[in-house]
């Protein structure tokens, strides 16, 4: 039982992690191995200082948590503090993952499953240098503090990554396909789905052709969509690059139209999949943040000191990649809502455009830049060649007041490789998606 003193703030987030990594290379085992890990993250604060300590001795928190005190100056009046006064006392229980831990599957039958996948990737001789990755967490979070809030919550993430390089006489490709979900199971039978997604990259090399450069209308697929939204709209609305940013700030004035009256942005820890965080790392309970709201700018995201700050309310977005780092604004899962039409009504009236349907990468905040994988001609509403596009490029917020069509259906995707970095905290877990979205007008090159 943990002791706290009268005269701070303090918190303890602790998280038994469990990580499975599983790589081949052309055949080849290179790499399996499995990693359970405890760490602790504790936080004095005194209404003037924060103290931090990052501990691997998860049994002694008390002398820890003791030596931070001893750090700190007394405060009498801390629980009048406009950053304590926001914090919250919550206390629940949320196991979501006790039945179907990836903890109880044998790394052999991961081995197993991964094995199973990799002799889709020899079906067509294009295919070089093939490699695949089996990766998954369970973590377990247990965070309390000296106002009251005692919260435990599980996480689980598991995937299949395949890769490959793809080259027929001049012409290369990089072929990929992954998987990512929260069980076991949902990584099993997936034969038809990967041989889908090589066929059609192995004629995306044979038959696509240079992009003609110049503006189109373009359709994003929920993947490009939801890493515009994320990349290029998200990050500025993470709350504590305005504290020392004035005209960031005045950018930012809630109520400003800034989009297409039919866009909505969202940002929600409480969805499943890679972005799962019902509870952040200051003991915030998840909201439904609208960031933007048909159309205007509707909120920003927030941790207790931004929120103290910019005196406005928490959103439940103090984060930290693990033990070792204190938690700073980022997002969980970040999604465009859905319209009205399906995906042919989205691309009937489009005369000549192109759809992306995947992407290598995307980054951006005033300006983005978004680079296709796979991407399609739209000629007279509907799918044409297969096209090689290098990159979109275009003003945030003059493309976001372009989006003039949205289908009903939205995705939300989750990815077991990488993730989002700021600062020093780099492959954070993040959702994103949104439906199929019309844009008017984009930079195609």
């Amino acid at each position: 039982m943990i002791q706290f003193r009268d005269g701070f703030y303090a918190d303890i987030r602790t998280e038994d992690r469990s990580r499975t990594f599983i790589s081949y290379k052309a055949g080849i085992l290179e790499e399996m191995k499995n990693r359970v890990e405890k760490q602790a993250f504790l936080r004095v604060y005194d209404g003037n200082l924060w103290y931090y300590s990052s501990v691997t001795d998860v049994d002694h928190l008390q002398k820890a948590l003791d030596e931070l005190y001893s750090a700190a100056k007394e405060n009498a009046h801390i629980l009048d503090d406009p950053m304590v006064k926001r914090f919250e006392k919550n206390q629940d229980s949320i196991m979501s993952f006790q039945d179907c831990s990836v903890r109880d599957i044998s790394l052999k039958e991961k081995q197993d499953l991964l094995l199973s996948y990799l002799p889709l990737l020899s079906e067509d001789p294009c295919i070089t240098m093939p490699m695949g990755e089996y990766l998954d967490r369970n973590s377990l979070f247990h965070f309390q503090s000296s106002l009251g809030a005692d919260i435990t919550y599980d996480y689980q993430t598991c995937g299949v990554v395949i890769s490959c390089s793809m080259v027929e006489g001049e012409k290369k490709f990089t072929g990929n396909w992954q998987k990512g979900g929260t069980r076991f199971d949902q990584m099993q039978g997936l034969e038809e789905e990967i041989r889908k997604s090589v066929k059609e990259q192995t004629s995306f090399l044979r038959n696509s052709v240079p992009v003609e450069a110049g503006k189109y209308p373009v359709v994003l697929s929920p993947m490009a969509a939801g890493v515009f939204a994320h990349e290029s709209f998200g990050h500025k609305s993470e709350s504590d690059f305005m504290l020392s940013d004035e005209s960031m700030k005045n950018e930012w004035e809630l109520g400003k139209m800034v989009g297409s009256p039919i866009l909505s942005i969202v940002e929600y820890g409480n969805v499943p999949g890679c972005g799962f965080v019902p509870y952040d790392d200051e003991g915030t309970k998840a909201r439904k943040n609208y960031l933007i709201r048909n159309g205007a700018l509707a909120g920003r995201l927030h941790s207790a000191q931004t929120a103290a700050a910019l005196d406005e309310g928490m959103t439940g977005n103090a984060r930290a990649i693990d033990c070792t780092f204190e938690p700073i604004v980022r997002m969980t899962t970040t999604y465009i809502e859905g319209g009205d039409l399906d995906f042919d009504e989205l691309i009937a009236p489009i005369k000549k455009g192109y759809y992306i349907k995947d992407i290598r990468h995307g980054s951006g905040m005033s300006t983005f830049t978004i680079a296709p994988s796979l991407a399609y001609e739209i000629i007279d509403g509907k799918l044409g060649r297969p096209v090689q596009i290098s990159v979109l490029t275009g003003n945030v917020f003059e493309t976001l007041g372009l989006i003039d069509g949205l289908t009903k259906d939205v995705e939300l995707l989750s990815f077991v490789t990488g993730g989002c970095g700021k600062m020093e905290q780099m492959n954070l877990p993040v959702g994103f998606g949104g439906p199929y979205v019309r844009v008017s007008s984009m930079n195609v090159q």
